[in-house]
């Protein structure tokens, strides 16, 4: 087959990109005369080659591989059935590392998920991705071509959500189920594929491993930092002329990778994703890219996204933009998500339109500190983390947004989201609407009604869990001024193409989200106010 090539950057030796300056993909004569025969280590010496170079998962959560291979050794223990499974679902929108690996260099990523498999003896390796590009192919096809895996590696197609990567949802995505977090977290090596102990972590994760097989522990950390070995794969993007993945050694300033990459002075920079942080470009600059050095930084390396934004664009709309999409990325089983994200996402929006003041912002701040902890996922903390993050970054940008109704930049749409034309939104035709009100008591998560009893909802995608109601709005609209629409897709400028994400399927989605009636009123504040105290047991204040 022929796959897609994705741009891929290198500061320093290449080793988990090896080979990719030369091949589009590679295939397996390719790939071993670039990497050699596939390493085989018992588990034991796994277990210790990784506790020695201190490998963690490159997928988000940084949890040690020693720990899930002698936590999954120990459920086992000779006794029950085992399974791998290899996380290639990447719904992050920044984020293509995982996805260039399973595209481009498949045998890499299979390689390790085949080292862990042996030396855990386990009965199945599942390569879970997404149907939003070639990768199900590239390795399906790498697969059919090793017949030492055929027998082993099944490759599984799971919803294309921002929440399906989460373990605990992808677990029940693999068993059959809906692709949701579980309500009580249980580990994947206690209880995962079929209740069996399973060993699940990312692409990168297990090409990680590869690469420390084939060169061992002392070879493995002769790059990166003494207490970060090894190399790091991130997604730059945003205001870049070079968006792409780079290798770098773990500890490389960040400034240098941005440089690299030809980005344009930023007003901030997005390290971790949309579950990540914000930093200054002073910090940014010099911010050490490792776990560590960023963490040090006021950031979080995350899953490795690293999102530049250009000072030509409007800060607070491009950061309205996201929180309207996460707040419709939940699975809506927990209050943080069905009442908080919908509510922060609101705050956002009327602070980036101008229509929203001093109340506007202690919302957002409020229930952006309400929501962590208490989710049936960390996605509440997560995007808790990214608003608080730019409400503290672009704080000068919020002044002049409060004060002035606008920083005077339009929000060009910097930030990759999924196409728009791909999501069914709620729509008004003002000319019908009389102010029933009927469907804000159906789907309150989306719709609330100003102070003239008009309804205002986010201009964001209807979720999943809420097709039903807004289905049920629409319906029962008495003046049937409410519909459901898929909107055509906008075509991206050259500038835009240049600054997206290297992933042929999406695209970029301009203007920050906007109310459909006036903004948020008080009584909508105190309404939030209520369902933090319910929540929480007393009001919070400001930053709590």
């Amino acid at each position: 087959m022929t796959a897609p090539a994705a741009v891929v950057l290198r500061i320093g030796q290449a080793r988990v990109t090896a080979g990719l300056d030369r091949y589009e993909r590679l295939d397996l004569p390719a790939h071993r005369s670039v990497f050699g025969p596939a390493p085989e280590l018992t588990a034991a010496t796994l277990a210790a080659s990784c506790e020695q170079t201190d490998m963690r998962g490159r997928g988000g959560a940084a949890f040690p591989v020693a720990r899930k291979l002698r936590a999954v050794m120990e459920r086992s223990a000779g006794r029950r059935r085992t399974f791998v499974v290899v996380n290639g679902t990447e719904g992050e929108p920044g984020s293509f590392k995982d996805k260039m690996l399973l595209t481009r260099s498949p045998h890499l990523v299979l390689d390790g998920a085949n080292l862990v498999a042996r030396a855990l003896h386990a009965t199945e390796v599942i390569v879970a991705v997404t149907s939003d590009g070639p990768q199900a192919e590239s390795v399906s096809d790498a697969v059919a071509s090793d017949a030492g895996l055929s027998r082993l590696v099944r490759v599984a197609v799971v919803p294309d959500r921002f929440v399906t990567g989460e373990s605990g949802a992808l677990i029940s995505a693999i068993n059959g189920r809906a692709a949701l977090p579980p309500g009580v977290k249980t580990r994947a090596s206690d209880a995962g594929v079929r209740g069996q102990p399973t060993l699940l972590s990312n692409a990168e994760t297990f090409a990680q491993l590869a690469v420390l097989g084939m060169l061992g522990p002392a070879g493995y950390a002769s790059t990166g930092v003494a207490d970060e070995p090894g190399t790091v794969l991130l997604t730059v993007s945003g205001s870049v002329a070079r968006p792409a993945v780079v290798e770098i050694p773990a500890g490389v300033p960040l400034g240098h990778v941005l440089d690299v990459c030809e980005a344009q002075p930023p007003a901030g920079v997005l390290v971790g994703g949309y579950h990540g942080m914000w930093l200054s470009p002073d910090v940014a600059d010099y911010a050490p890219a490792s776990r560590g050095g960023l963490a040090a930084s006021g950031g979080a390396l995350g899953a490795g996204v690293v999102l530049v934004l250009g000072a030509g664009t409007c800060p607070l709309g491009e950061v309205a933009r996201v929180a309207g999409y996460m707040a419709m990325q939940s699975s809506g089983q927990c209050g943080p998500c069905k009442a908080g994200l919908p509510a922060v996402a609101r705050s956002m929006a009327a602070l980036a339109t101008g229509a929203g003041g001093p109340d506007e912002l202690e919302a957002a701040r409020r229930t952006a500190a309400g929501v962590r902890g208490r989710g049936a996922c960390h996605h509440p903390d997560g995007t808790a983390n990214f608003i608080a993050s730019a409400l503290d970054v672009f704080a000068a940008d919020v002044a002049e947004h409060l004060f002035r109704g606008t920083c005077g930049r339009p929000t060009l749409g910097i930030l990759p989201l999924p196409d728009a034309a791909t999501e069914t939104r709620l729509t008004v035709d003002w000319t019908r609407c009389e102010g029933h009100g009927l469907c804000a008591r159906i789907a309150p998560e989306m719709i609330k009604l100003d102070a003239d009893g008009f309804p205002e909802f986010l201009d964001v995608a209807v979720p999943f869990w809420l097709n039903k109601e807004a289905g049920q709005a629409v319906d029962m609209c008495p003046a049937l001024a409410l519909k459901m629409t898929k909107p055509a897709a906008r075509p991206a400028s050259p500038q835009s193409q240049q600054r997206s994400v290297p992933r042929p399927d999406r695209a970029d989605r301009a203007g920050p989200p906007t109310l459909s009636g006036r903004a948020m009123r008080k009584a909508e504040l105190d309404d939030t106010s209520a369902w933090l105290s319910d929540l929480g047991g007393r009001r919070r204040t400001i930053g709590s």
